[in-house]
């Protein structure tokens, strides 16, 4: 009998295991698919390029703590995208963000204006403060908006923290006076949008904003890295932690429910029948589908209700494609880098922060927008260990804003009409891409549920929009039963500090 059972081998339960077991504790992770990883995996989902690599689903790292890569031991291969942002026009102005300021100050006074690189400086000055102070609070239990304000942001700051967590996009992006609203746009669509059901003016995309600028890995400059072999050497190496400590982790070994007597965890029943009895049992499973293995009896409906509250449909659309040659940019022909970091795809209409808005309300009206902000990888480039014999390049599109169900139609319907229209906003700037497409892997969101067991296909779980105590709590009302999952404190995204922080929870309630 182990004393803790973990269910799921994503990220954050990996590292839970890894944490108890390297305390003394025998863990057995329950993982229902064949593969471990959740959505940080290495796939090789191409027919015509099988040997070509690609991370399906979280595909870069960047809000990892250090503190938490020292404490595993966890000695990951980085590469640092520099440049790490390429913003492109249709014409001959563009932005490639790295570490040349020389040169990016020019671009921003040729193409675009001071005010703007002024702009661009003071905010991402802040942010780096920001960053500074608050990384602390992402490694222990959270405390409330305002407590962790007090204790851990410099006071010249704490206002504006508050308000950042509490505001939308827009009231921060504003506050530094930008001229151009594309690039504020960038901003918005990359930082504030990633993975959350919001707009430029919905309250707490500014939280979502300071969680996407919250990178300290080493090395990194506060920029997200690609993991050479993809993401799922994130999570093979944090399982092969958790095995040189005694962990047992099993696949294809699906949980069906959790076992309570009387308030208190007896174990699980998994698919086939097999009951395991265990004292602990933390859930690295969505809250959603977590609250669904245990019995209604055993939890307060006030509890339930909370929760539930909590969950959105998921608005990502991922398509990863297979590239036969790298694309040729209108306003960048010759390679100066602009093929490893993200590529901002934006509308190119004077009101582009308009036309934004706009295909956040045809999300919602259950509509597949015209334009809507797609982020484009090729991270081939950077690493080309997952490149194939014949040399294909491994791409993405991270497209925000799709409708979870669409109105009068299906995906199915849909899909493959939908992704070349996607192909062809590509073409507008790097004309001919469309033709480089040998075959695509698409996750529609009802596919990202599919494929990695997320509810509604929702890929934090939780919006970003909630945090600190707003977010789920790693204890449930069930002794013994706790949570480790994306949706509890920090954040959604590839960190692990949720799972690190509920292991200690653990422990501290096992008297370890």
């Amino acid at each position: 009998m182990p004393d803790v059972i973990v269910v799921g081998a994503g990220h954050n339960g990996l590292v839970t295991a890894a944490m108890l077991a390297r305390r003394g504790l025998s863990v057995t992770v329950l993982e229902e698919k064949d593969v471990i990883g959740g959505a940080c995996r290495t796939e090789y989902p191409f027919k015509s390029a099988p040997g070509l690599g690609v991370s399906t689903g979280a595909y870069l790292l960047g809000l990892m703590p250090p503190e938490l890569l020292r404490e595993l031991e966890l000695d990951l291969p980085l590469k640092r995208r520099d440049p790490h942002y390429f913003l492109p026009t249709r014409d001959k102005r563009y932005l490639l963000f790295g570490s040349d300021e020389k040169d990016l100050q020019r671009q921003f006074v040729e193409f675009f204006s001071q005010q703007d690189w002024e702009a661009n400086q003071a905010m991402n000055a802040e942010l780096a403060a920001l960053r500074d102070d608050l990384a602390p609070a992402w490694l222990k239990p959270p405390l409330s908006l305002e407590e962790t304000a007090e204790r851990y942001i410099r006071p010249a700051l704490r206002q504006h923290f508050i308000r950042l967590c509490r505001g939308s996009a827009r009231q921060y992006l504003e506050r530094f006076n930008f001229k151009s609203d594309l690039v504020k746009a960038m901003y918005a669509v990359t930082d504030a949008f990633s993975g959350l059901d919001g707009g430029y003016d919905t309250p707490g995309t500014g939280m979502n904003l300071l969680v996407h600028n919250m990178c300290r890995l080493p090395g990194s400059g506060g920029t997200w890295m690609i993991v050479g072999g993809g993401m799922g050497t994130v999570t093979q190496s944090i399982a092969n932690v958790a095995r040189k400590y005694g962990a047992t982790i099993r696949t294809g070994a699906k949980v069906t429910s959790v076992r309570v007597d009387q308030g208190v965890v007896k174990g699980v029943v998994l698919e086939n029948g097999e009951e395991l009895k265990a004292n602990v049992v933390v859930s690295n499973g969505d809250p959603f589908r977590t609250l669904k293995l245990v019995e209604s009896s055993a939890l307060p409906a006030d509890y339930r209700t909370k929760v539930n509250a909590m969950a959105v449909p998921g608005t990502t659309l991922k398509v990863n494609l297979c590239l036969k040659n790298l694309p040729t940019f209108t306003c960048l022909p010759e390679d100066r880098g602009q093929f490893g970091p993200t590529i901002h795809l934006l509308p190119q209409e004077e009101d582009v922060l308009g036309a934004l808005e706009r295909s956040y309300r045809d999300t919602h009206a259950g509509k597949l927008s015209e334009f809507p902000s797609i982020e484009w990888y090729i991270h081939t480039t950077v690493d080309p260990s997952l490149r194939d014999k014949e040399g294909h390049h491994n791409s993405a599109l991270f497209v925000e804003w799709v409708p979870y169900k669409l109105e009068g139609t299906t995906w199915e319907k849909e899909e493959s009409r939908y992704i070349q229209h996607l192909l062809s906003i590509c073409d507008r700037f790097a004309p001919g891409t469309s033709d480089q497409v040998q075959e695509y892997f698409a996750l529609t969101p009802p596919k990202i549920e599919s494929h990695f067991g997320i509810t509604g296909g929702h890929i934090h779980h939780v919006d970003n929009k909630l945090g600190f105590t707003d977010r789920l709590p790693y204890e449930t009302p069930v002794q013994g039963l706790y949570f480790c999952s994306a949706g509890c404190h920090p954040a959604g995204s590839v960190i692990g500090a949720a799972g690190h922080n509920a292991a200690g929870v653990v422990l501290q309630a096992l008297g370890r």
